[in-house]
């Protein structure tokens, strides 16, 4: 696997000798662990399964040896995630009713649900569909997709992404919602959200590849399972029903109730526009399910600062993949997420293994191994609703979450620019290895929304995140054509059995990316300086709000 010498793999970023010390970061432990947590044994990582026993004692006893001290609640390494787990069970019937002709939805061809109400059915009875556009309500961008529409009881039909993502230059809404770059309206969480908060019984979201970053064979990998938090007695309750609905069948229904797709998608692009609801049109469910509650956790661990041990750095991915699955082509059912996220966690690994061998840094640095981020980042949220360590006083948040198998490369991707000032923390950090900074080339997959450290940016906690699928990097071998072919070929494999380990990458490009974290956090481990968000971020009133507490 590693045809140079670290070293010389690392003079290969600037084209000649370097005067910094050879990368820490070993490539080969890197394999090393994914090869573990993506074996067989650990069954796919699933939450609430024997996976995740395994995992967890897997973790902690990494952390252990490498010693490091318990991060966790009560002086353990864990943190309990109270989770709902659901699974939709056959037979699941489905069908969309039009001038008294029942059409059947095939669940996983048609359209694909599920649902995180702790039920033993869903049972919906000709429920009316409501095409709500994009189902955007932005106040401060002066945008309501809804006017007021009564979607009690109702199935909401939404656009993936952003009102502003097909628009045309010319079209008034261009640019509106940051253009070709998702916002977190765009997102299907918030989606699914709204029409929560609307009184929707379900909420569908037309599929289309392009809008939502990936493919329907995505889509459908849960086979029918949801995970939520436990919700506190008396929070509101999510819709009965969520879930996807493929653009050909959202086309044939549009059609049956005398609407056309796309005419409906360039109305859905301006600031008039107002929700149709379908002619004739009412949806029938009847599917049983199983639900059950579940503790999984979060495994946290920690090395307590001399100076300013109240102040954190956390370092974070998560632990969990997709379990056991039908068998693919060849035969494989197990979803082992080897790289989603398993070599990610191999980098939490190896960073918590070069901070605990050198010197005791200033500040607290905290290695974060997060539960459920494939089911809506359920674990860093429970976090967040209840962190072990103040946020008001979390410096940063570095996160890892697929990382590039392809070898060195002459650039790191950025994912969110423009967000907040721990850019130029990783500019200096790129610059010291011989290497650029490129944003990311996909911003309409809305990567900034998708990983566990949103669920701290959020609350107004600095972050980073480092993840591959923002665009091709442009590799030593190959260029940025070879670093888009490794990104179209792993994408085809997303939270697929076939993101296995494979002992032929070439992971010296992605100890180079860990390694940015280890040069950023060693900066800010051992100063007082505060990373803070650029005025333009949308988190950086909640940031300042605590302020104070910094001083």
């Amino acid at each position: 696997m590693l045809r140079l010498p670290l070293l010389a793999a690392t003079a290969l970023f600037s084209g000649t000798a370097m005067a910094e010390p050879a990368n820490p970061i070993d490539p080969a432990r890197l394999s090393a662990i994914v090869r573990t947590l993506a074996s067989e044994e650990f069954e796919g990582r699933a939450p609430g399964t024997a996976g995740e026993t395994k995992t967890i004692d897997y973790l902690s006893r990494q952390f252990a040896a490498l010693g490091l001290e318990p991060g966790g609640e009560n002086g353990g390494w864990t943190q309990t995630v109270p989770l709902v787990r659901t699974q939709i069970g056959a037979p699941a019937a489905m069908r969309a009713t039009q001038g008294g002709k029942a059409r059947r939805l095939v669940q996983s061809r048609d359209i694909y649900v599920s649902t995180v109400r702790n039920v033993d059915r869903v049972a919906i009875r000709n429920a009316p569909i409501v095409f709500v556009g994009y189902g955007v309500t932005a106040p401060e961008r002066k945008w309501d997709d809804f006017k007021g529409a009564d979607l009690k009881g109702k199935i909401a039909l939404f656009l993936v992404n952003d009102p502003d993502f097909e628009a045309a230059p010319t079209d008034p809404v261009a640019g509106r919602f940051g253009g070709r770059t998702m916002t977190y309206y765009g997102r299907w969480t918030y989606k699914y959200e709204e029409a929560a908060r609307r009184g929707a019984i379900g909420a569908l979201i037309v599929h289309e590849a392009a809008g939502a970053g990936y493919g329907w064979d995505t889509v459908i990998a849960p086979g029918g399972g949801n995970y939520d938090i436990v919700r506190a007695p008396g929070a509101p309750e999510r819709a009965a029903l969520q879930g996807w609905l493929d653009r050909t069948a959202a086309a044939d229904l549009l059609r049956g109730a005398g609407l056309d797709l796309e005419t409906l998608k360039a109305q859905a692009r301006r600031a008039d526009f107002r929700p149709v609801e379908l002619k004739a049109t009412r949806f029938t469910a009847d599917l049983p399910v199983t639900a059950s509650r579940i503790d999984s956790h979060n495994v946290l661990a920690k090395l307590p600062g001399t100076k300013h041990p109240d102040e954190t750095i956390m370092f974070a991915g998560h632990w969990d993949a997709y379990g056991i699955g039908k068998p693919d082509a060849q035969g494989r059912t197990v979803r082992a997420g080897a790289n989603d996220d398993a070599l990610g966690l191999a980098g939490v690994l190896e960073l918590a293994r070069v901070f605990a061998a050198g010197p005791r840094p200033e500040r607290t640095l905290v290695f974060a191994a997060w539960t459920a981020e494939e089911r809506g980042l359920l674990g860093s949220e429970a976090y967040g609703e209840k962190p072990l360590y103040p946020l008001e006083k979390t410096v940063a948040n570095l996160t890892l979450d697929v990382l590039q198998t392809a070898g060195p490369a002459r650039d790191v991707i950025l994912i969110g620019k423009g967000q907040g000032r721990l850019e130029d923390d990783l500019a200096r950090a790129a610059a010291a290895q011989g290497r650029t900074v490129s944003p990311e080339a996909l911003p309409e997959r809305g990567l900034f929304y998708r990983a566990d450290h949103f669920s701290l940016a959020r609350r107004g906690v600095p972050v980073l995140l480092l993840m591959a699928l923002g665009g091709g990097a442009d590799l030593v071998e190959g260029g940025r054509a070879a670093g888009d072919k490794w990104l179209a070929d792993y994408m085809a494999c997303y939270h697929q059995p076939c993101d296995a380990w494979s002992p032929d990458w070439d992971l010296r490009g992605a100890a180079a990316d860990v390694a940015l974290f280890h040069s950023i956090a060693s900066d800010l481990a051992n100063s007082r300086r505060w990373p803070d968000w650029h005025e333009s971020s949308e988190f950086r009133a909640i940031r300042n709000a605590t302020a104070t507490k910094r001083q």
